[in-house]
């Protein structure tokens, strides 16, 4: 009976030991903890208007989440491509979502920032980069883009701006939005 009664408990230490989300894996080449396939870990930010979104909440749509911050270069070149080439094309659409998530940076900022770059898709904050550190080792670089599909599972990720790879998460948010 002792055995057993150990081995129950082994077996439940090893489960909640391994249960922890992302902040336990093994970061990938370029930061990433969170793989494409596993499920978009969940959180609440606040946007720059004051209201607050739960990914949770936006199940059965395609949702985008780009991890950005006024200080990050990369993030400027990248953001008039986001708003061109994925955000006036779709924000009609009622099965997409885009969410810039600024790092770390103050309200008053990051309204600056949006307006700097010309930017009108809805940008929330993360104090403390929390939210990007359920998706990115803590320290990890930006500009990053994760693509959830309506299942609420990772479908591509991305990191700097790379023409070709930006196309390709184009082409993927149009193949998902067709389903």
């Amino acid at each position: 009976m002792r055995k057993i009664v150990l081995l129950v408990v082994g077996i439940i230490s090893l489960l909640v030991g391994t249960s922890g989300y992302a902040q336990q894996q093994t970061p990938d080449a370029v930061g990433y903890i969170v793989k494409v396939g596993e499920e978009a870990p969940d959180f609440e930010m606040t946007l720059t208007d004051g209201q607050k979104v739960r990914l949770s909440d936006l199940r059965g749509k395609v949702v985008m989440l780009q991890f950005t911050a006024s200080w990050c270069g990369v993030c400027r070149k990248e953001m008039p491509f986001i708003e061109r080439d994925i955000w006036k094309k779709h924000k009609d659409n009622a099965d997409f979502a885009l969410y810039g998530i600024d790092r770390d940076e103050p309200l008053e900022r990051v309204k600056k920032f949006a307006e700097q770059t010309g930017v009108t898709y809805p940008l929330g904050l993360d104090p403390g980069a929390d939210i990007f550190a359920l998706y990115a080792e803590r320290k990890a670089g930006i500009t990053r883009n994760v693509l959830v599909g309506k299942d609420g599972k990772i479908v591509m990720m991305t990191r700097l701006y790379n023409e070709e790879e930006f196309a390709s998460l184009c082409k993927k948010i149009d193949e998902l939005l067709k389903d």
